[in-house]
């Protein structure tokens, strides 16, 4: 770098950008964090109003303070006492709250050292982030956190296709006996039949992804993490994969979990582009379903919605989606064959976020220039192990860092506050050095 770094423009203010404005500050750097709305600290993930969409991880592990790991449950227990179980699974929106006190709270006791910034970013130059409304924010150094983007699956044009379920009032139009199709079956799809049943609605849904699987849930307690094998962390994937499952059987799957998440992110920088690849293709609908599970009251929700016959869920490919005024209609196919058509009122996509780092009127340009480049399997933007953007020859960037959620092609976990805390850590560290 040509100098010390004095401000950081952060580009995005949800959990991410908040929390490292603030580790920023407290380590005496100053920062300009930019979001497109006044709602800083919350995102998509916790902007939800809705009391039922839990996190989907126990509180004791939800500090935003790496050294401080009690510390979101002791201001649970001082701003909101009944959900202050350390292995409880408090409301996203709750979350929201701790993470807004945190940020006001090192504002307050570290003046002047965060300055908030509403607006649309434009544009990345060397010394500065471009809005869209043609001011620029100065900046030494450039941190995107810009978290995840709407689903890109299912468009058409049709306000009976909702293209992104998190849009304010998406839901809002959907009939108490309406019936419903969903594209996704993950994470986004539990939130959505939430949502819906909390407004009043009774109708059913059906659910299409390529494996039909659903998200496993948390037991009831913590479970102790079993360590892993030496069989389960060299070699070919297809044999770590046999000896995992053994692991599974003996001690359980959720504690061969848990004993494999300190370490995923290494694992995932060791691995070769073969591995990688293989990971992508045979084990990641297998791995979110397991790894990213729900609270256990949410599971007890989707299994009685499936008792009850108000929810089912088929394996295929979408084929084609169209839609009138009266619905809409999706052809869809299974091991090459057409299937039956699904026909409901809506159709919600929920396949997850539609990372598109090339298309990114942001990251575009970036790329375009060479300041940046693409991971070999096109999930991102290729950083270091500190999170700085490589160039096209390579080279790190010593003014231009990822974090979060657009970080997945160097680290695959990057969306748990466990592994953003971490990832944060060493952005400030890599700053201040």
């Amino acid at each position: 770098m040509s100098g010390p770094i004095s401000n950081v423009a952060i580009v995005g203010g949800g959990f991410s950008g908040a929390m490292l404005a603030a580790r920023l500050a407290e380590a005496g750097i100053g920062s300009t964090l930019i979001n497109r709305s006044a709602d800083f600290g919350l995102g998509v993930a916790y902007s939800t109003p809705f009391e039922g969409h839990l996190l989907n991880v126990r509180s004791s592990r939800m500090s935003a303070l790496a050294d401080q790991p009690d510390h979101f449950v002791r201001w649970l227990g001082a701003n909101a006492p009944a959900y202050a179980d350390p292995d409880g699974f408090a409301p996203r929106k709750i979350f929201g709250r701790y993470v807004q006190a945190r940020l006001a709270e090192v504002e307050a006791a570290i003046p002047g050292l965060v300055e908030r910034v509403v607006g649309e970013v434009a544009g990345i130059e060397a010394d500065a982030v471009v809005l869209s409304d043609g001011r620029r924010v100065a900046a030494d150094a450039v941190v995107l956190t810009t978290g995840n983007p709407a689903p890109k699956t299912a468009s058409g044009g049709s306000a009976r296709v909702l293209s992104d379920p998190w849009a304010p009032g998406a839901l809002e139009a959907i009939g108490a006996e309406d019936q419903v199709l969903i594209v996704g079956t993950g994470l986004t799809m539990v939130d959505m039949l939430q949502a819906l049943e909390g407004q009043g609605w009774r109708g059913r849904a059906q659910a299409l992804s390529r494996r039909g699987l659903l998200p496993r849930a948390h037991a009831d307690l913590p479970d102790p993490p079993e360590a892993p094998t030496p069989a389960m962390l060299e070699g070919p994937l297809s044999e770590r994969m046999k000896a995992s499952r053994v692991v599974a059987e003996d001690a359980g799957w959720r504690e061969m979990m848990e004993g494999l998440r300190p370490i995923t992110a290494d694992l995932w920088a060791k691995a070769d582009l073969a591995t990688r690849r293989g990971i992508l293709r045979h084990l990641r609908p297998w791995w979110d379903v397991h790894r990213h599970r729900i609270a256990p009251r949410i599971g007890v929700f989707i299994d009685r919605l499936l008792a009850e016959g108000r929810l089912s869920v088929v394996a295929g490919r979408v084929k084609g989606i169209t839609a009138d005024d009266a619905g809409v209609r999706l052809d869809w196919i299974r091991r090459g064959q057409a299937q039956t058509p699904l026909t409901g009122a809506w159709l919600i996509d929920c396949t997850g976020p539609g990372h598109a780092p090339e298309a990114n009127p942001v990251t575009g340009p970036l790329l375009a220039s060479g300041r940046a480049r693409l991971d070999p399997l096109r999930l991102g933007l290729e950083l270091d192990g500190s999170g700085r953007v490589l160039h096209a020859d390579g080279t790190a960037d010593p003014k231009l860092f990822v974090l979060g959620p657009p970080a997945r092609a160097a680290f695959w976990e990057t969306i748990a506050v466990p592994d953003v805390r971490k990832r944060i850590e060493d952005v400030v560290k890599a700053l201040t050095a």
